[in-house]
């Protein structure tokens, strides 16, 4: 199915096409696939008025009206799912397979908001903890905080744009958007279904615009919450001038796979495939350090490399591609590049290496030294590399031993391994028996350190976006 000419972006709930700016590419032929309406300042300015004017009617809306504007979404998305599949093929070259994927998670993740908007529950708590707090008596609940902003990433563009959107309107806050220039499609659309609903009126804008263009987004005050899922340098300084506002940061990562002497290998193998190279390695979770007992290295790197060579590299569009085009030539070349420092500096290629415009073959190495980027950052691309361990303690270690902490992989057998993973490894979240790329849309989701700071996962995000209220009241004596 083809895409439109053109796309607008939406103010105050309302589609406009006040130019058509934003050139939009496939991402596999390198061609302007659509146009889209590039907000300026001013209009941004004017959505940020608009959520501001809306946060008193957003936030008297009933629960029952929250999950009704949640379930049409669910239902309008799933009559369009092929269509929403066939622009995220298009602008981030991500696999049609890969594609349909994302748009059931992105219905998952408006389902489960519907399921949650409904149970913004609170607590009674006593206060007679004392003499004088005799016949008092506490009650709290969570309330909107407000207006927020939300600046999504072009490697998840339906998915991560729902972990924000969908939570807002659960709990009644009317935000602002910023899609990633290169992928907006997937949140245009989102937008023009919620223009469908009855939500009061600037309860959404989003606003694909420059990133000189968007410092609104972040600087102003009548905003109360920032939502940014990017990178580490950029999320860093956007916190650095958020002002006074709450600051929800989901970046990046160079994720650690443990792969112990007793795992099933097999099982180890295909995960670890798939952790790596899904949608080309675009994911801040993707598997970058695999950790090999040394009592098994040779046969899992064997096996590994053998898995690898299979995978189908091309036309995302094909239902058989596994392995699409890179966002764009110049992360395809950077990456490129960090592979030949890592082999310029003794780093064995196993497979793989070779670029070809965007495209950039599934690549394995070992002995890449520590002081070499593909270490030290995150690669963002389909590259991964293997370490060779022979003691428990130095696996937790070398995983720890990084500036990022969002997830982790073990695959083991051994429940007291699984335990002193949870407890010492110094990331968001420990997956056992799966690659750290695993990731459920109402699990708390986040990193530490270089990674990011709070939670998403709709309950989570919820929680971020409200704040506690608290009712004390005195009962007078008899």
């Amino acid at each position: 199915m083809p895409l439109q000419p053109t796309y607008p972006l939406y103010l105050a709930n309302e589609a406009r096409q006040p130019n058509t700016d934003l050139a939009v590419t496939d991402k596999f032929t390198g061609e302007v696939a659509t146009r889209v309406a590039l907000a300026d300042a001013t209009t941004i300015e004017a959505g940020i008025a608009a959520a501001t004017a809306a946060a008193e009617p957003m936030a008297q809306m009933a629960a029952y009206e929250r999950q009704a504007v949640l379930q049409h979404c669910v239902d309008r998305f799933r009559e369009r799912a092929e269509e929403l599949a066939y622009a995220l093929c298009v602008e981030a070259g991500k696999p049609i397979k890969d594609s349909r994927g994302e748009v059931g998670r992105l219905i998952d993740t408006f389902r489960i908001a519907a399921e949650e908007s409904v149970r913004m529950t609170g607590e009674v708590q006593p206060l007679d903890i004392s003499p004088r707090a005799r016949g008092y008596q506490g009650i709290w609940k969570r309330v909107p905080i407000g207006p927020c902003s939300f600046i999504s990433p072009f490697n998840f563009p339906l998915n991560l744009a729902a972990h924000k959107v969908a939570p807002a309107i659960a709990v009644g806050c009317p935000f602002v958007m910023k899609p990633a220039s290169r992928t907006p499609l997937g949140a245009i659309i989102m937008g023009e279904v919620l223009a469908e609903t009855d939500l009061p009126k600037g309860a959404f804008s989003i606003l694909p615009a420059s990133r000189d263009g968007a410092d609104l987004f972040t600087t102003d005050d009548r905003l109360k919450l920032l939502s940014f899922t990017g990178s580490p340098d950029v999320g860093w300084d956007l916190k650095a001038r958020a002002g006074k506002k709450k600051v929800v940061l989901e970046l990046g990562g160079n994720a650690a796979v443990i792969i112990d002497a007793d795992a099933d290998l097999d099982d180890a193998v295909d995960r670890t495939v798939f952790g790596a190279f899904y949608q080309s390695g675009q994911s801040c979770i993707g598997v970058q350090r695999i950790l090999v007992h040394d009592k098994v290295y040779d046969a899992f790197r064997d096996k590994l490399v053998a898995k690898t060579k299979t995978l189908i590299a091309g036309n995302p569009h094909d239902e058989a591609t596994f392995v699409g085009p890179m966002i764009d030539v110049k992360e395809a070349t950077r990456l490129d590049n960090w592979i030949q420092e890592a082999t310029s500096k003794g780093a064995t290629l196993l497979c793989g290496g070779k670029r070809d415009g965007a495209m950039l073959e599934a690549t394995l190495l070992e002995n890449v030294a520590r002081d070499t980027k593909l270490n030290i950052e995150e690669a963002f691309g389909p590259v991964a590399f293997l370490i060779r361990f022979s003691d428990w303690d130095e696996a937790v270690h070398i995983v720890n031993d990084s500036k990022f902490g969002l997830q982790a992989g073990v695959f083991t057998r051994d429940i007291f391994k699984v335990l002193d993973a949870w407890d010492r490894l110094d990331v968001g979240g420990v997956v056992v028996n799966d690659v750290p790329s695993y990731r459920v849309d109402n699990m708390p989701y986040g990193g530490v350190k270089d990674s990011g700071l709070g939670r998403e996962g709709v309950r989570f995000a919820m929680e971020d976006m409200t704040e506690i209220r608290n009712l004390v009241i005195r009962r007078r004596a008899p």
